[in-house]
């Protein structure tokens, strides 16, 4: 008996041990299965953003969009915010009429006119018509006149074969113009300016005499309104996806993109046209001096393609026809609710009055930059004496902005709104620069003071002033005849509807 306990009492300890190792055993794999279990519930909450984000992708890169999830803790979510798409995304497939180019040994020739974005335009009117003309389009030259003296070719600018390949369903476009035809006399045209399809049409008679039309100048040759849709989606097709930024361009571009993302995270960018030629050919010297005054004058008396000579500052200014200086862009973006630790990218040329006229917006907000301290010396080489290149610099780093400001509704203004609104309403604000002279005015003349109640107004005016969609405007009221079409808004500035559809759409879509 007393042995028979002691082996009892010897096993005791063994069988103890036993029991451990399975419980540890079981506790370690309940444990396994737990945090496995918990593993496949955290990827499936998380996955679906990114499923969703993939059934879901943005028109281009979206770098843009990637970028907002960097935060600036300074500026309010609203103010730095997102796109107006509300359902609407770009559509510029052609419609089931729509045919296939045919081959053309007529051929269009042109003389592009104006500034990178007035080119720009320009070319994408041109591919439009060559395609009503049934016609061959050599690539065009650029301006080599105009203010800015800039001797870039075609190539220099935009990646020509892609421009090419990226058409070749719609039009026949070719390098220059075959060797047999350089010395036959040509059909020489000023188009009409904001033609319709049966000016075209009815221009299709020179090809009885002509093989090749040359069009003097290449701005504004379309109606904005009125067009098939399919020659409407043309053009959005030519300026938003065929003329691509040459590469190098291209390259720098979205460099600075990331290096102004590096610093802060968001930014505007400011098209601040405070520049001696805006301000000679508006005439517009208000806060200028008289020696500053006159040099404007002087200018603008001997440009010879600006028609006008004698203005009045004063009528121009109240009439909101003047850029807004840097003073008052500075008291602008600071009433919207834009701390002083925004980011600015001023996209512009030399401000005219330096630094000291710069000032007067650095003093509200200190962190202002523009490509010439973004970019080292010889990045910047490369495009030097070459206004249109880095003036499309500035305009794919004005593209990407959080938030686009033009100071004055040129060329650039307008194209660049016109392509955020058809990449997903991305954030615009345009001032009401008549509405605003009375509001400086006053705080002038110390009716009121920079604070609450100034914000409070400014707010109220630029309320629907942000980019969110709408159906191009008809011209004002009271203007009739073909002087209409000159006040109609840009197609180009507001391609909606004919290139901006809704979700629910049955038109085909890209």
């Amino acid at each position: 008996m007393q042995m028979q306990m002691q082996m009892r009492n010897s096993r005791k300890p063994g069988t103890l041990i036993t029991l451990s190792k399975k419980t540890s055993l079981l506790t370690r794999t309940l444990y396994l299965i737990l945090l496995f279990g918990v593993s496949i519930f955290l990827f499936l909450f998380y996955s679906k953003d990114i499923f969703q984000d993939e059934q879901n992708p943005f028109f281009f890169n979206d770098s843009h969009h990637q970028s907002l999830k960097i935060r600036n803790p300074g500026v309010d979510e609203k103010l730095l915010g997102s796109t107006f798409s509300r359902g609407l995304h770009p559509c510029v497939k052609p419609t089931s009429k729509y045919k296939a180019a045919q081959e053309s040994n007529l051929y269009i020739t042109v003389k592009c006119n104006g500034g990178l974005n007035q080119m720009r335009t320009g070319i994408a009117d041109m591919v439009a018509v060559a395609r009503i003309m049934n016609a061959t389009l050599v690539i065009p030259t650029l301006d080599k006149r105009s203010f800015w003296q800039d001797s870039s070719a075609f190539g220099d600018i935009f990646d020509e074969l892609h421009f090419i390949r990226s058409l070749q369903q719609d039009v026949r476009i070719v390098k220059e113009l075959p060797r047999h035809l350089e010395s036959v006399p040509r059909a020489r045209k000023h188009f009409g300016s904001w033609s319709g399809m049966s000016y075209y049409e009815n221009m299709t008679h020179l090809w009885k005499e002509y093989q090749v039309i040359h069009v003097v100048k290449s701005d504004s040759r379309l109606a904005n309104n009125d067009l098939p849709l399919d020659i409407q989606r043309l053009r959005c097709r030519a300026l938003f996806h065929a003329l691509r930024f040459s590469p190098p361009i291209e390259l720098l571009g979205k460099t600075l993109v990331e290096r102004l993302r590096s610093r802060g995270g968001q930014y505007i960018a400011l098209h601040l046209r405070y520049e001696k030629d805006m301000l000679a050919f508006t005439g517009c010297t208000y806060g200028l001096s008289d020696a500053e005054s006159e040099e404007l004058r002087i200018m603008r008396e001997n440009t010879r393609h600006w028609k006008i000579k004698k203005i009045n500052s004063t009528e121009q200014r109240n009439a909101g026809l003047c850029p807004l200086t840097p003073r008052e862009v500075g008291i602008f973006i600071k009433a919207l609710g834009y701390p002083a630790s925004t980011l600015i990218y001023i996209a512009a040329g030399e401000i005219y009055g330096g630094a000291r006229r710069l000032s007067e917006l650095t003093s509200r907000f200190p962190n202002v930059v523009f490509k010439e301290t973004l970019a080292t010396q010889d990045e910047l080489r490369l495009f030097s004496h070459h206004a249109s290149q880095t003036a499309a610099i500035d305009y794919i780093i004005s593209l990407e902005s959080d938030v686009f400001i033009p100071s004055h509704s040129g060329n650039m203004a307008r194209t660049v709104e016109g392509h955020r609104r058809f990449l997903e309403h991305r954030k615009t604000i345009t001032p009401d620069r008549k509405g605003l002279i009375e509001v400086f005015d006053k705080l002038d003349s110390r009716y009121l003071e920079e604070g609450p109640s100034l914000s409070r107004i400014v707010k109220k005016i630029h309320r629907n002033r942000q980019g969110t969609p709408r159906r191009r405007s008809a011209p004002p009221p009271g203007i009739k005849g073909r002087a209409r079409f000159r006040y109609e808004e840009s197609f180009f500035q507001n391609p909606y509807p004919e290139c901006i559809c809704n979700s629910g759409d049955h038109l085909n879509t890209s």
